[in-house]
């Protein structure tokens, strides 16, 4: 581990620096959760007003503590931050937790205060946790530095999951929920507003903590993603699994961008496509977080998942409710191949239908194990769902023995519970089993879900150098040019008047405006379509200009392109985009102006692979067809395929911010295919 990580993740020697005496305030409560919860390391309170606090002797200065100190926890007032951390840096702290709110979060001032801190701290070589942080705890070092009122709790379980969250109201509320089903954490770190430490740097240093199986954490953005790359790689060749729980998934209060893309591909779906790339996987829900780790640790992604589960219950309407969800989830539950019918009939268990109901026919140990053990020998599924009733509350050791049993045979795929009732006992023994086990069938469907959507870190292509440049406000005439030195070129004119018509063009042909400022031409009047001959061109034009220009007089006119009329068997929408979270991406999907409001599309981070490539293309509902189903045509697929790679090489061509082909027809197998509106945005 760095020299950061001893400071951070387990300190010995940690100043309070505006400590109170008095026990009510909020600003008393990291000393007394420490000391309560054993921490028994050094402890320094620093007030100038007072000699002792809480019982301890206290420190007029930092500079006035005796020998070197870890972590500086500041419980002072934001007017106060910025001259405390000189005296962090003169007395050589190499971490200063910051408590106070009113920085990057309140507005323009403070971010210019904010801004002066991280200055300070840099030049003086101090890192910063926070501002706005809760503080850090280390459970199984017994170091409660922190200020959240769930450290009221009398005992705190230690365990082996780290937790990392940018709320630090969240930080409580996720240790109380584990604390009550016995799960035991080995950090739990709050990181406020990232000033300079992220959760990203942090979970890396988690990754070499020898204390730590699994890392998760609570996002409301993804700050240093190429910090989090490096963590999720590390992470994945050492076995330990990154679970993330990310808030955005709705669109409110988010901005759109001009482009179509802008507005299909937000932050959020970048988000799931970086987490997908680097093998991170994701829950949707904040109890899932808690659930998954126990079907992760000790695993690797599956390969090839055949999205398939096997249910056995003991509850009719409780297992109904988990194949419901987990269809919900897109996870088929299939009834057992004739492998697992026979192990099922020489336990003479029932043996029909998707699931597998063993009410009638008892709930001993035996039976169920049997039963589980039958079910894991199908070749069709990935994993086997067992469902609880009653007997999980009013009789645990009986209910969970058999799941126990199973699991301890070394089955060749994974065991996973959900308890029907309220079933606290059932639910801690699984749990100190390592079984995957939850209380509603929607956690449960959420955490298999992500399971089976977890891949390995993908290998990165490397994008190909792009040797084009962009004018200071490109047209789509200058976009077209950016995609032809990718290879896709289109037959094109460009019309600088209305009377300079071209004199090769084959015709039918389509007319647009052309302008740096106009995204959507049709808003405006801006796109003729079937344009029969020269002389109809020039009207077309000279009437287009006038349109344009009333309907948008502040927007500049660069000329007229032209381009002979096209027609394919499907069009698609092909974007770029720079994520700001995240970094490039690369979209497919449905084209023309429906593509928004379906919002059938695939994402990936960029450059992607061929592989990568025909992978978006068979999520798209919309192109399905050109596949050849039902007897339909074939469209070109390996042409698209090619589209899409060349577009996502925008990832090496740092000025471009946003690209779009918006449609790209689709011809028929081996035809090609087609840019009929390209755009582009400068970053």
């Amino acid at each position: 581990m760095t020299a950061l990580a001893p400071a951070l993740l387990n300190p010995r020697r940690i100043a309070l620096v505006g400590a109170s005496g008095d026990p009510t305030r909020l600003t008393a409560r990291a000393q007394t959760y420490l000391r309560k919860h054993g921490f028994d390391g050094e402890l320094y309170p620093v007030n100038p007003r007072a000699e002792t606090i809480l019982g301890e002797k206290s420190y007029p200065s930092i500079a006035a503590i005796p020998g070197p100190v870890d972590l500086a926890y500041l419980l002072l007032g934001t007017e106060h931050v910025e001259g405390v951390i000189n005296d962090v840096a003169a007395k050589g702290i190499p971490v200063a937790c910051i408590l106070a709110d009113g920085f990057a979060e309140a507005g323009p001032e403070g971010i210019a205060r904010q801004e002066r801190l991280l200055a300070t701290a840099k030049a003086a070589g101090v890192r910063i946790l926070g501002p706005n942080s809760m503080g850090l705890i280390n459970l199984n070092g017994r170091s409660a530095c922190s200020v959240n009122a769930a450290l009221e709790a009398e005992s705190l379980p230690a365990g082996r999951l780290a937790l990392v969250s940018q709320s630090g109201s969240m930080l409580g509320a996720i240790m109380a929920r584990g604390a009550a089903r016995g799960l035991g954490f080995s950090h739990l770190i709050s990181t406020g507003n990232e000033a300079d430490l992220t959760a990203s740097e942090i979970a890396g240093l988690l990754v070499d903590d020898p204390q730590t199986d699994a890392i998760l954490l609570f996002l409301e953005a993804i700050r240093r993603a190429d910090l989090l790359e490096e963590a999720a790689r590390r992470a994945h060749a050492a076995g330990k699994p990154i679970i993330a729980y990310k808030l955005g998934r709705s669109s409110f209060g988010a901005e759109l961008a001009n482009s179509h893309t802008g507005a299909l591909a937000g932050s959020d779906a970048a988000a799931d496509a970086f987490f997908r790339a680097n093998g991170i996987a994701r829950v949707t829900m904040i109890e899932a977080l808690l659930e998954a780790p126990a079907l992760f640790i000790g695993r690797t992604p599956i390969a090839a998942p055949k999205r398939a589960v096997s249910v056995m219950t003991t509850t009719g309407g409780g297992g109904a409710m988990a194949v419901d969800a987990l269809g919900v989830a897109g996870i088929e539950t299939r009834a057992p191949d004739d492998t697992a019918v026979a192990g099922l009939k020489a336990a003479g268990l029932p043996h029909h239908g998707r699931m597998i109901d063993v009410t009638l026919a008892g709930t001993r140990a035996d039976k169920v194990q049997a039963a589980l053990t039958a079910l894991a020998a199908d070749p069709d599924t990935d994993l086997v769902l067992s469902v609880v009733g009653s007997s999980a509350q009013f009789r645990p050791h009986d209910a969970v023995a058999g799941i126990l049993g199973a699991a301890q045979s070394g089955l060749p795929k994974p065991i996973a519970a959900f308890l029907v009732p309220q079933a606290d006992v059932s639910l801690r023994m699984l749990g100190e089993a390592g079984i995957a086990a939850f209380r509603t069938p929607e956690s449960c469907a959420d955490v298999i879900r992500a399971f089976f959507d977890w891949q390995a870190p993908r290998p990165v292509p490397v994008a190909a150098p792009v040797a084009h440049s962009l004018p200071a406000r490109p047209d789509e005439a200058d976009a077209r040019a950016l995609f032809a030195a990718l290879g896709l070129a289109g037959a094109t004119a460009v019309m600088a008047t209305p009377d300079a018509v071209p004199a090769d063009m084959h015709y039918p042909v389509a007319l647009k405006i052309l302008s740096p400022d106009l995204a959507h031409k049709t808003e405006v009047g801006g796109v003729v379509l079937g344009i029969a001959d020269a002389a109809a061109l020039k009207v077309a034009a000279m009437e287009m200009l006038a349109r344009v220009q009333m309907k948008a007089p502040e927007a500049t006119i660069t000329g007229f392109l032209v381009q002979p009329m096209a027609k394919g068997l499907a069009e698609a929408i092909l974007g770029f985009r720079r994520d700001p979270e995240t970094g490039p991406v690369v979209l497919v999907g449905a084209g023309g102006v429906m593509a928004e409001l379906h919002h059938d599309i695939a994402l990936r981070s960029a450059p992607v692979s061929e592989a990568e490539a025909r992978a978006m293309i068979e999520e798209v509902k919309g192109l399905k067809p050109l596949a050849g189903w039902r007897g339909l045509p074939k469209g070109d697929l390996d042409a698209l395929t090619g589209a899409i790679v060349a577009v996502s090489r925008l990832a090496a061509v740092a000025e471009v911010a946003e690209a779009e082909i918006n449609p790209l027809i689709i011809h028929a197998e081996g035809q090609g295919v087609t840019v009929a509106d390209a755009w582009v945005v400068r970053s």
